[in-house]
């Protein structure tokens, strides 16, 4: 497998393209009662402040640079280019890991972390605990080739894995995860728990499991609980993935059309699942939140992001009654975020299917913790992977 080295190089057609497409924006109306209620969904005021700044302050060629400062690299794995950030650790032998991005965050949800554990020393830690990190863009995803249909999680994990061991010549991981990224992880740490040092997730409910009740003891108080929250939850806030997984053709041509559209679905979501008390601007400035939005929309790549939900539930291989993941996990969650109740799932329902030997409850953070709070995180990674070395 044949590495390249790879830098970001959008075209000024994308770019003029996407000015006029910002300059002929047309929004809905908002609804009352207040201008910063989010209650429908994204705010028109805010969106057009927002595109305002896209179309007028922001520089996306000030952001590619930025980006190409980090070493990238692309493999062709079976026809397809996968893409990936590998920054090589600065320390006393590091430790190979692998973190798993979610979704709609893409890899640049993991650089600010990634950089603190390629670099221990320059961010006040010890160089004993430096990781190489790979950071890849999953299939369908940005730089990274969509897979053919019917090709789930279970698929892009394997073809992650042959990136890492095949093409880096990496033989013993760590990984790291959350969100969708948990599925990917989650399937290289069952598959191959030869290869696997420990997993370290902020989502371990949603590591690839059996839909049923797991055998052992019955379901405690606290786990019905969590079942009630998750399930209110779902009915106010799941309409996204329910969209996703049955219809993600129908929302992915309306998101490739419009940039406004594209960054209305987006932001809803960094707002709604950030510890940012509604405020999206304490977490994401808006360059953060138009870089991520100008990748997806200059990579045209935002409906093969979605469409790998619906080849989760399609496609994914169902996980054998009883099956657990037998390497060593790691735990790192913002319980306390009224935002994301799954997030608060008890332990005993994680110790049904992982081997826990750390748990972290972050004292702040949301769903995407790892961007929100790198440094807690990386202080729980290290942690984890201490005795593990």
């Amino acid at each position: 497998m044949q590495l390249r080295a790879f830098e970001i190089e959008v075209s000024e057609n994308v770019l003029d393209d996407l000015a006029q497409r910002l300059e002929l924006t047309r929004l809905a109306d908002d609804l009352p009662p207040a201008a910063d209620d989010w209650s429908y969904g994204t705010k028109a005021g805010f969106l057009s402040d927002l595109v305002h700044y896209w179309r007028e302050r922001f520089d996306w060629r000030l952001q590619e640079r930025r980006l190409n400062e980090l070493d990238q690299v692309t493999a062709d794995i079976d026809g397809r280019r996968l893409h990936a950030v590998h920054l090589v650790g600065v320390g006393d032998d590091p430790l190979p890991i692998v973190l798993a991005h979610g979704w709609p965050s893409g890899y640049l949800e993991m650089i600010r972390l990634a950089e603190r554990l390629a670099h221990p020393a320059r961010f006040g830690g010890d160089p004993a605990d430096a990781f190489h990190v790979v950071v890849p863009s999953f299939p369908g995803f940005g730089y990274s080739d969509p897979l053919p249909p019917g090709s789930g999680y279970y698929a892009a994990a394997d073809v992650i894995r042959r990136f890492v061991v095949e093409g880096l010549g990496y033989d013993r991981l760590a990984l790291h995860s959350t969100g969708a990224g948990t599925f990917v992880n989650g399937w290289i740490a069952l598959e191959h728990p030869d290869l696997i040092v420990g997993y370290h997730t902020h989502a371990p409910n949603l590591m690839p499991a059996p839909s049923f009740e797991p055998p052992g003891a019955p379901a405690s108080e606290a786990e019905l609980a969590y079942r009630s929250r998750s399930a209110q939850w779902g009915a106010s806030e799941g309409a996204y993935a329910a969209l996703h997984r049955t219809k993600p053709q129908s929302l992915g041509h309306a998101l490739t059309d419009s940039p406004a559209g594209l960054a209305s679905w987006l932001v809803e979501k960094f707002r709604t699942w950030s510890d940012c008390d509604g405020d999206i601007t304490k977490r994401y400035s808006y360059d953060d939140l138009l870089t991520t939005a100008t990748w997806y929309w200059a990579t045209g790549s935002i409906a093969s992001s979605i469409r790998m939900y619906y080849e989760r539930v399609h496609h994914d291989p169902p996980v054998e009654p009883g099956r657990r993941l037998m390497v060593p996990t790691g735990v790192a969650m913002a319980r306390d975020r009224p935002n994301f109740p799954p997030k608060q799932v008890p332990r005993e329902t994680v110790e049904r299917s992982h081997d826990v030997h750390h748990w972290v409850d972050l004292a702040s953070g949301g769903h995407f913790a790892s961007w929100e709070e790198p440094d807690l995180v990386a202080e729980s990674i290290r942690d984890f992977f201490r005795p593990l070395r």
